[in-house]
């Protein structure tokens, strides 16, 4: 698969999740075979002022290819944080018009865009204009039933130099409730010539293989499944690419995953910041870990104010199946 100049090794890609997909995350899911991983969401405006917060979000040392994610409503900044992302390293832009967040869609961003199509596609001819690298978009089915349009802005943002769609199957008034429509996602493939990525409720390798045969979609995403497991993305990969479901990684493996993760947050945000940002991360390991002591451990994970402590807890995390098998 191709993205413009880009190959990918695979089909698999990890999305942009607010506040989860930090660099060291991404790290570890492409570390374990993710064809492709996205930052999370950079407001367009304050990177390109050189908002701090921002500028963090869009770190990509480490991950190859590097995708920043964008979102705004102005052209001008949206062309200035394309600059700046491109020349700090990154080798694919992405658009954020599927973003529900009522601060998002209330700052005329995000899926709020999917009902001004006209704004979107200036925000969409600024951003393409202003790089030299491939520039994607992400976006909903439409804002509601009675809207959808998202093979509409499909068309057009091909048009306009897009190199790839990916399409979350649920609109911008069903945020994330119900079920995401995958045959939906079909239509957008028909529309277009360029790739198309089916995104939404993918959370297992039999969820990747049916979405991608329902869809007729390229490429899937998985978002929310993948926190606390970001080897899934890999497995999925490799699932898709070669029909075999693989091993799952040890729980040796998991273990330094999760502790790579958990020093890699540190690193970025020092030690006190980044140990109350690792807690989400460290309350999913243990809810994924599938050990008998889950709670108990979830709970001392959360509440420890020492590195050291949190990770000597993973090591006991993910040490049961071992012991169990000693048994």
């Amino acid at each position: 698969m191709r993205i413009g100049s880009v190959a990918l090794p695979g089909c698999a890609f990890l999305a942009p999740m607010s506040g989860v997909t930090d660099i060291a995350m991404r790290r570890v899911a492409q570390r374990f075979g993710a064809s492709l991983v996205f930052t999370e969401m950079v407001a367009a405006e304050a990177y390109a002022k050189g908002d701090a917060e921002n500028r963090l979000k869009a770190e990509g040392r480490g991950v190859d290819p590097h995708v920043v994610q964008i979102a705004g409503c102005d052209a001008q900044s949206m062309a200035r944080a394309a600059r700046i992302a491109a020349d700090s390293g990154a080798a694919i832009l992405d658009i954020n018009m599927g973003c529900p967040a009522k601060k998002v869609i209330n700052g005329y961003s995000g899926s709020h865009l999917m009902r001004d199509l006209p704004l979107a596609l200036d925000l969409i001819r600024a951003t393409v204009r202003a790089v030299d690298i491939p520039v994607t978009l992400k976006m909903r089915l439409g804002w509601d039933e009675a809207s959808i349009n998202a093979a509409e802005l499909g068309r057009l943002a091909e048009a306009e130099g897009i190199a790839m769609l990916t399409v979350h199957g649920r609109t911008r008034s069903q945020f994330y409730n119900g079920k995401a429509d995958w045959r939906a996602i079909r239509a957008v493939k028909e529309a277009v010539s360029i790739p198309v990525v089916a995104n939404g409720d993918c959370a297992s390798l039999a969820d990747a293989a049916r979405m991608m045969d329902v869809s007729g979609a390229d490429a899937v995403m998985i978002g929310r499944a993948a926190i606390g497991q970001p080897w899934l993305v890999g497995m999925i990969a490799e699932r898709l690419a070669t029909g075999v479901v693989g091993a799952e990684p040890s729980p040796a493996e998991k273990s330094e995953a999760a502790q790579e993760h958990y020093d890699g947050v540190l690193r970025l945000f020092g030690r006190e910041q980044g140990m109350r940002h690792a807690r989400k991360h460290l309350a999913a390991y243990a809810e994924r870990s599938g050990s008998p002591a889950a709670g108990a451990l979830r709970a001392r994970l959360v509440t420890a104010d020492d590195p050291e402590t949190v990770r000597s807890i993973l090591s006991e995390l993910f040490d049961f199946p071992l012991r169990a098998e000693a048994a």
